[in-house]
């Protein structure tokens, strides 16, 4: 049995497969961040799941690719987790880009490869190598065009009265936001950034109105401009995209790709589907 599991820092997709690519079963975690999460936190969050719990001597393989799995000490962090979790698996870790590249780009070929969901990032895949000229900060730092930027966009602009009030009455309505529950949330629960980026589906919601569109294609244009074009090749190969926030987004990626004269290629909501392929092939 093969574990592939494509995890960001809100929620984790998990698919078992035989080896002639068989779904067994798929099932669903809670996000399992390693730059975020501890080693209890993280098997937590496993045995919370029966399925895993029950076949975790069954699996032979496990392929998880992860946000914040982007250095070697988080790679082998969470590598020794799942080690001792899964005892007879042949265990690899990968950043979550590898599991973008591999769903949306054709083997052998050249693209430029982002993730926009709860977290963001940006690489050149040259149809070998992955390449990255900007080293993630984390959620606090960066992660431009991200759910958990628009999230704490919105807030922000609710709390100092710059959002117009028909939107600010509907904001009210669908979100609890006491200060003290809002820095509750923030500063002394796990996965402050998932919790901002819940945000984002407000924006995404009331897309088409002119206080939305503005925070949208701000954010759109510094992706473009600290990411994408740090690739001189960018408008010679196509920009792939994995992600809510890119998906749910798609016709305002085009706008702006538009403008600045790039290719957008493919864009998918999760690249869990993608991987079966990819590993059944290579296995």
């Amino acid at each position: 049995m093969k574990l592939i599991v494509d995890s960001g820092s809100t929620k984790a997709d998990w698919i078992a497969i035989d080896d002639n690519g068989k779904v067994l079963f798929t099932t669903q975690t809670l996000g399992l961040n390693p730059e975020i999460l501890d080693g209890p936190e993280i098997i937590e969050r496993l045995n919370d799941r029966f399925d895993i719990l029950q076949n975790k001597k069954n699996a032979t393989h496990l392929f998880f690719y992860g946000a914040g799995c982007g250095t070697d000490r988080m790679k082998t962090e969470l590598s020794q987790i799942f080690q001792e979790y899964f005892v007879n698996a042949i265990v690899e870790v990968h950043e979550d880009t590898y599991a973008a590249v591999y769903a949306t780009t054709p083997k052998g070929e050249a693209a430029i490869v982002s993730i926009l969901g709860t977290g963001s990032n940006c690489s050149y895949f040259d149809g070998k190598v992955l390449h990255q000229k900007v080293q993630s900060l984390g959620y606090i730092a960066m992660d431009d065009c991200s759910g958990n930027v628009f999230g704490k966009e919105l807030i922000r602009k609710y709390y100092f009265n710059k959002m117009p009030k028909e939107l600010a009455v509907e904001f009210e309505k669908e979100y609890d936001l006491d200060p003290d529950y809002i820095k509750n949330k923030l500063y002394k629960e796990p996965n402050p950034n998932a919790y901002l980026a819940t945000f984002a589906k407000f924006l995404i919601k009331h897309k088409d109105t002119e206080f939305c569109r503005k925070i949208i294609f701000k954010g759109m244009k510094s992706f473009v401009k600290n990411y994408i074009k740090q690739y001189d090749n960018c408008k010679e190969v196509p920009v792939h995209f994995v992600g809510s926030i890119a998906f749910y987004l798609k016709d305002e990626l085009q706008e702006i790709f538009d403008k600045y004269e790039l290719q957008l290629g493919n864009v998918l909501r999760r690249p869990i589907d993608g991987l079966i392929a990819y590993h059944v092939a290579n296995q």
